[in-house]
């Protein structure tokens, strides 16, 4: 079923509805200018790190990390940002799930307290 402008592709219940080549590519044109612009922000980010430790290494860690030059928060964000980047380039429909799962929380049963909450 072809895309008849009356749905949006970034509801979830349009695409279940819609899960066809033409409402990818609709997803895909729609996306684009928002998914680069956030792209080009992680690229600026990670060349500012590099250049600030004078170091041009690769942002997906084929080459050895910084982690003698970071502090210790740093290195670990560095690092889950690195595994980040790796989930992003992988195949498969989770890649979000995946993502919320590495910046999350391991579950606490005692988080009321421990959050005063």
């Amino acid at each position: 079923m072809a895309y008849n402008g009356a749905g949006n592709a970034s509801d979830p219940h349009f695409l279940k509805k819609n899960m066809n080549p033409s409402a990818a590519d609709q997803i895909v044109t729609e996306t684009f200018l928002d998914v680069r612009a956030k792209l080009l922000e992680i690229a600026a980010t990670l060349d500012r790190v590099d250049r600030c430790l004078d170091e041009s290494g690769d942002p997906l860690g084929s080459v050895a990390p910084a982690s003698g030059r970071l502090g210790s928060v740093a290195n670990d964000q560095q690092e889950k940002l690195r595994e980040g980047i790796r989930i992003l380039l992988s195949e498969g429909p989770d890649r979000a799930a995946r993502l919320q799962h590495l910046f999350s929380r391991p579950y606490q049963a005692d988080w009321r307290e421990t959050m005063k909450v």
